[in-house]
């Protein structure tokens, strides 16, 4: 079936992209091919009748959203890779040398590959539609655009701009394009192709001239237009990326180097360099694993946790029992979308802090152009604030965030069960107390969940449902068509003390801990976890949650597996001490400002430190092996029946490194052997129970398997 649409109306050829059965346009061989094939025809035919060409979709709100992914997920060799960018090229050259008049007519999403094929164009439409976003995201996966992007985005926008957008994989606006010089006019979407007719008529009668002089301000002029100016442009994007990246992911190094290199000589010489730096990028452990997160991603934004069949309910109304740190950040969250919020506490002060977070994260969103101010006023107008359950009757969903104590909670649903209509839904957000006794507690189990959000609210991508054993399928659609409706990723859970994320993260703090008591520095342990890619060190993290709430969580989970899961003696003495973490300015270490450092005072209260020496190495393996141990037993237990959803999850919910593609896929470049022959030698070693390897894992080191076939 073919992918490309030639007519021609009057003088002027129209060029549509629709590939079939996709909701999708792709560059992939056949799509290249076709365009290489109607391109040569036009060449033939450019001193005749056809004096230009528009190139649009046929595709409700989509231009093209780039290449193939899968056919680069398939490349093993840099040279075939830099084959297919160097192929790539010389299609879109033959399309920008044609003797016709070229124009790109974006009706929706632009994206890599296709952004590239609108530059290869002499000018670019899009319509007003929000749909319209542009942008060259390959850092994304781990590789750099290699169509012409990194040369032809600076030198029509600038290198300041092209570098905003390209080295952070940024998407913009069609106005924001217009406003750059990335598009030359903006037309309504039901009209997008009328006035691309009309606008190149107006080319070739003349009528019509675009003038691309950029405006810039005298830093950029100096910044972009002077070898020194260069110079210091160049050196701060490359200390940005390497803030940003911690030297973790190649790509965005690279197109910088591409860029600086390119722009120094012609563009010739900027295309060769760009294709061989992609060609080695294609081919990386990185490049492959944020592929594959890409994919999985995308599973699971439509993965079907219940019968299809099964329509859930609409939420059109919410409350929010709790307006502490999470339940003032829900609240935020879901008027980010719309919906109506109440909010309840016990106390009027809770309330007011509660409101005061929503307006700053709502004044933050308008900084960041996110939002206009009148759409921040108006959805932060969204939220109520109560101290009694008025106006609970008329809500869908009721989300209770109240402290993690079981019979506070159990309390709350008591009392929700005599305000709420018989058909609103309760969930909690509990962090991992058992939703079946909340659900009791109710008189409605069926109609109680988990719905577990992480910190920061508005920033943390997972929510974690969690499904007890009488939670009803109906109960289950309705908070996963919610949950998605705000903007999160979905992972369903059973209900297990400490669910998914929480039992497997608290093995790597509890491991943190003894590591400190056995003689290791603070900030030696958490520099060993990031220097393996995660976002902060497991000390850090604690003292983010909260000494009290984490010893709280490990408590519970102590209680529910028993010695693997023992608490640190530090934990409960620091908690004692009154070192409370980030939100007092005092815990494992002290905050001041934006400046932290160890609390001395923490190592006073260690007894009996070890003293042996513990490589960082080890400690490491350490840390990653019990959580990767925990994970096979959720596996085993059947806490999720996928090792994806463990992957997505701990990616999702707790930062693991995604260029590590997650912890089970990290696991597997190991080998279960080597897993269970070290975590053995550790049993040994520690004499800790928490060492031991579960049947799961020794099975399959006996097997030889992987947790992904």
């Amino acid at each position: 079936m073919k992918i490309l649409h030639l007519k021609i109306k009057n003088r002027i050829a129209i060029l549509e992209f629709d590939q079939p059965d996709s909701k999708v346009n792709v560059l992939n061989t056949d799509s290249m091919r076709e365009l290489d094939e109607i391109i040569e025809q036009l060449a033939d035919k450019s001193s005749s009748q056809i004096k230009a060409l528009i190139i649009t979709s046929k595709k409700d709100g989509i231009f093209i959203a780039g290449a193939e992914i899968k056919e680069i997920e398939q490349i093993t060799s840099s040279d075939v890779a830099l084959e297919k960018a160097q192929k790539g090229k010389q299609i879109f050259n033959k399309l920008r040398n044609l003797d016709l008049i070229t124009l790109a007519a974006i009706n929706g999403a632009c994206l890599g590959g296709g952004l590239e094929l609108a530059l290869a164009c002499q000018y670019r439409v899009a319509s007003f539609s929000e749909k319209a976003k542009i942008g060259l995201p390959e850092v994304n996966l781990g590789l750099i655009p290699g169509w012409g992007g990194t040369q032809r985005l600076p030198r029509l926008i600038g290198i300041t701009r092209a570098l905003g957008m390209i080295l952070a994989g940024k998407l913009i606006s069609a106005k924001e394009a217009k406003k750059i010089g990335l598009v030359d006019r903006l037309f309504p979407e039901t009209r997008l192709l009328e006035e691309s007719l009309v606008f190149v008529n107006g080319l070739l009668e003349g009528k019509i001239r675009i003038k691309r002089k950029q405006k810039k301000k005298p830093l950029q002029i100096f910044l972009e237009n002077t070898p020194l100016g260069k110079v210091i442009l160049f050196s701060q994007a490359k200390k940005n990326v390497l803030k940003k990246t911690k030297g973790f992911y190649p790509a965005p190094l690279r197109a910088l180097e591409v860029i600086r290199r390119g722009l120094a000589g012609d563009i010739k010489r900027g295309f060769r360099l760009e294709s061989e730096a992609f060609g080695e990028l294609a081919i990386t452990a990185v490049a492959k694993n944020l592929i594959k997160l890409f994919y999985l991603n995308e599973q699971f934004k439509k993965f079907h946790w219940v019968d299809q069949k099964i329509n859930p309910a609409e939420i059109n109304k919410c409350a929010v029992v709790g307006a502490g740190l999470m339940g003032g950040g829900i609240a935020q969250l879901v008027s980010f979308h719309d919906i109506p919020t109440r909010v309840k506490d016990i106390n009027y002060q809770a309330l007011k802090t509660a409101l005061k977070t929503a307006d700053k994260l709502f004044r933050y969103a308008v900084k960041k152009k996110k939002l206009k101010k009148h759409q921040a006023e108006y959805k932060f107008g969204l939220i109520s604030p109560t101290i009694t359950y008025h106006g609970f009757k008329n809500t869908d969903l009721v989300i209770e965030a109240v402290v993690e104590n079981l019979e506070i909670k159990q309390k709350v649903f008591k009392e929700l069960s005599k305000v709420a209509a018989p058909t609103t839904i309760f969930a909690s957000n509990t962090s991992a107390l058992a939703i079946i006794k909340m659900g009791e507690a109710s008189g409605s189990p069926e109609k109680v969940a988990g719905l577990h959000f992480f910190n920061p609210v508005h920033r943390m991508p997972l929510v974690e449902i969690i499904k007890s054993e009488k939670t009803s399928d109906e109960t289950l659609a309705t908070l996963i068509a919610f949950a998605r409706k705000i903007g999160k990723v979905v992972i369903v859970v059973r209900d297990v003390p400490g669910f998914l994320i929480n039992r497997i993260l608290i093995s790597y703090l509890i491991e943190a801990a003894f590591l400190l008591e056995e003689g290791i520095k603070i900030e030696q342990v958490d520099e060993i976890a990031r220097a393996f890619g995660l976002p902060m060190g497991p000390i850090e993290l604690v003292d983010e949650i909260g000494i009290d709430v984490s010893y709280k969580v490990v408590k519970i989970l102590e209680q529910a597996y028993g010695a693997r899961m023992r608490t640190p003696a530090i934990l409960e003495t620091v908690k004692q001490e009154g070192f409370l973490g980030k939100r007092t300015k005092l815990g494992f270490y002290i905050y001041r400002g934006k400046i932290k450092i160890p609390n001395p005072k923490i190592y006073k209260l260690i007894k009996g430190a070890a003293g042996r020496l513990i490589s960082g190495q080890v400690a490491l393996k350490r840390m990653i092996y019990v959580m990767i141990n925990e994970a096979a037993r959720c596996l085993e237990e059947k806490v999720v029946t996928r090792p994806e959803t463990i992957d997505l999850g701990m990616i999702m919910g707790t930062g693991f490194p995604p260029f590590r593609a997650g912890l089970l896929s990290y696991a597997d470049t190991l080998g279960s052997a080597n897993i269970v022959r070290e975590l053995q030698e550790f049993e040994k070693d520690f004499g800790a129970e928490r060492f031991k390897p579960c049947s799961y894992l020794l099975q399959m080191a006996k097997n030889n398997e992987k947790f992904f076939g």
